[in-house]
């Protein structure tokens, strides 16, 4: 399992906040922390819309991204930070310039975002790159996924794939938790799941249902400002949510043979029952199946699970109440 907490635009455009922000989430146990890398001249316009209209400091998407951008000096500190506190650094670029950028920094691989997965253009230069994608298949159709998979593949390009719902935050009958099968079915690659739900119960489903990767985006306090606060997970969630991933990915690795219950034997003897009569029976006495009871522990008498083998035999002895009842009782 390779977890993933984003960062994404939750530092504000601070490199301080950025800081704090993987020193909270290097103590979580995660794998890795993902950044945004945006350049606003390379990526966007003035003519772009807000997804939602959270600031009013910014007067355009455009100055909002020039605001979260960081200089390539900054983005050292941060990755320098990330070696430095054992969690790998991952980033989604959103331009070729950034992708140059990432190439001086040396990252290990690429993260595409959902509105980038018909972006050729970026693909190729990514492609170039000879490492590895974890693509985010939010807004793409099963159509639109193959032409990019074909893609990568005939650049020879190791990816794997996240099951992702654009929606922030993402409701209960939009997860799409099935898809992760059908996308382990279709592409035969490392499937995953890519989250915006602010649930941990959501990554741990897909888990279960068998995610390898998991992502999901990371505040301190959902009531913070920015346009992916109220889609994301709080620092003390994540922290339980790694444990209980880890604890089913342990399980997942340790199937158990139902077939064989050897390890059991003992707590059987103890768990199960004898045969035993409720009420003092006579000698000659034919047994009905009022007349018998249950009782711990195993081994005393006649195993309960063959109290019909025992019906309408007759007792060669008196029973007192509670007795057990055993083989040599019967005639």
């Amino acid at each position: 399992m390779f977890i993933i907490a984003e960062i994404g635009q939750a530092h504000e455009g601070s490199l301080g906040i950025a800081h704090s922000y993987i020193d909270a989430l290097a103590k979580t146990g995660v794998d890795a922390i993902k950044f945004q890398v945006h350049m606003a001249e390379a990526e966007s316009s003035v003519h772009e819309p807000f997804r939602v209209k959270f600031s009013t400091q910014d007067k355009t998407r455009f100055d909002y991204w020039k605001r979260m951008e960081f200089t390539p000096e900054q983005w050292r500190e941060l990755k320098n930070h990330c070696d430095e506190a054992g969690v790998e650094f991952m980033a989604s670029p959103f331009s070729n310039v950034a992708v140059d950028l990432l190439e001086e920094l040396d990252v290990k691989r690429y993260k595409i975002g959902s509105g980038e997965v018909n972006n050729f253009l970026l693909l190729q230069k990514i492609a170039a790159t000879k490492k590895p994608v974890i693509l985010s298949s939010g807004m793409s159709s099963f159509a639109e996924l193959d032409q990019t998979v074909a893609f990568l593949q005939e650049h020879r390009t190791i990816f794997s794939i996240l099951q992702c719902t654009t929606s922030y935050p993402t409701r209960p009958k939009n997860y799409g938790l099935n898809v992760i099968r059908e996308l382990k079915e279709r592409y035969k690659v490392p499937v995953g799941y890519s989250d915006h739900s602010a649930r941990i119960e959501t990554c741990i489903a897909a888990t279960a249902l068998g995610a390898e990767i998991l992502e999901f985006h990371a505040v301190f306090n959902r009531q913070m400002f920015g346009p992916d606060a109220s889609s994301s997970l709080e620092i003390h969630e994540i922290t339980k949510l790694v444990s209980a991933v880890k604890n089913i990915n342990l399980a997942q690795q340790h199937p158990v043979d139902k077939s064989d219950n050897s390890s059991s034997t003992d707590l059987k003897n103890i768990f199960e029952k004898s045969l035993a009569v409720n009420k003092d029976l006579p000698a000659d006495h034919i047994l009905t199946f009022e007349d018998l009871e249950s009782k711990k522990p195993k081994g005393y008498g006649i195993e309960a699970s063959k109290f019909r083998e025992v019906i309408g035999r007759k007792l060669n002895r008196e029973l007192k109440q509670w007795e057990f009842l055993n083989e040599q009782d019967l005639s």
